[in-house]
């Protein structure tokens, strides 16, 4: 096998592993705000409203359900806000209609929503809410962050035409290919699930991956981990460890991962990837 230099391995490590999809999840945006739709467009009729306070009364009585959009006007999920102000404490209902329309009158004006609908701050309370959508819809980046890199190496491996499976535990592993893995499992104390296995004629390749934009501890105790697996397994006839990894993070824990560099053959990152090497692998 030819010689890398981890150094210059290091080097093509990327800062970032956000895919397309990552900012913005625009299928669920619409959902959420096409569930509200009929709603949403009844309070419509607000926007500009001369006498809001007794439009919107009438719209309560006439059209009760319509409530139900009100929380995320102000970019709020649950059905329930508690407010209080010098007057008192009120949890205010939105699933059903559980307060007079005197009070929702009164969380309306107290809570700006009455001005924002009046002075025609917004045209149009859809467009409106499809905004507030894309803005909540950003505290979930690092759920889907999560799982890019996990993303990104099963598309490789789908692109490599090989048997894999997913999420796979130690012990399944045993029982599946009738192989003993006590040298990697503490004598089978341990219960290690791995990211990937994929399974040639000759070798079961089990796959870790990860991506670290930040450093931290965490970084140096995978990396002391793995190694002890890199060194643990090596005497294991017909079984390699492979692990995948990225991310500015290593910058800072560069000395442990190096270690483990040095051990663990197949350790590439996502650089090694796009240069084929695990259709070379796997052949």
């Amino acid at each position: 096998m030819k010689t890398r230099d981890f150094t210059e391995w290091l080097s093509t490590f990327r800062q970032s592993i956000n895919g397309y999809g990552y900012y913005t999840d625009f299928k669920k945006v619409y959902e959420n705000a096409e569930r509200l739709k009929i709603e949403i467009n009844i309070l419509n009729s607000l926007i500009g409203a001369q006498d809001i306070e007794n439009a919107f009364e009438n719209i309560v009585e006439k059209y009760p359900e319509c409530i139900k959009a009100i929380p995320i006007l102000l970019a709020v999920r649950e059905n329930e806000i508690y407010c209080q102000d010098e007057n008192g404490a009120v949890n205010y209902r939105f699933d059903r209609k559980a307060q007079t329309a005197e009070q929702y009158k009164y969380f309306m004006r107290n809570t700006g929503l009455f001005d924002m609908l009046q002075n025609h701050v917004i045209c149009n309370l859809y467009d409106y809410v499809t905004g507030v959508e894309v803005g909540l819809g950003s505290n979930g980046r690092k759920n889907r962050g999560g799982h890019q890199m996990e993303d990104l190496v099963e598309s490789y491996l789908k692109k490599s035409h090989v048997e894999y499976y997913k999420e796979m535990y130690l012990t399944e592993i045993e029982e599946k290919w009738d192989i003993d893995l006590s040298a990697i499992s503490a004598e089978g104390t341990s219960t290690k699930r791995w990211d990937f296995v994929v399974k040639t004629p000759l070798c079961i390749y089990v796959i870790e991956t990860n991506f670290y934009t930040s450093s931290g501890s965490k970084l140096n105790e995978t990396a002391r981990s793995y190694k002890m697996i890199a060194e643990e397994s090596k005497n294991i006839k017909g079984f390699n460890f492979v692990w995948i990894t990225d991310g500015g993070g290593w910058t800072s824990a560069r000395r442990n991962l190096e270690e483990t560099f040095n051990v663990l053959d197949d350790i590439y990152n996502i650089a090694d990837m796009e240069n084929g090497v695990l259709e070379c692998l796997f052949k």
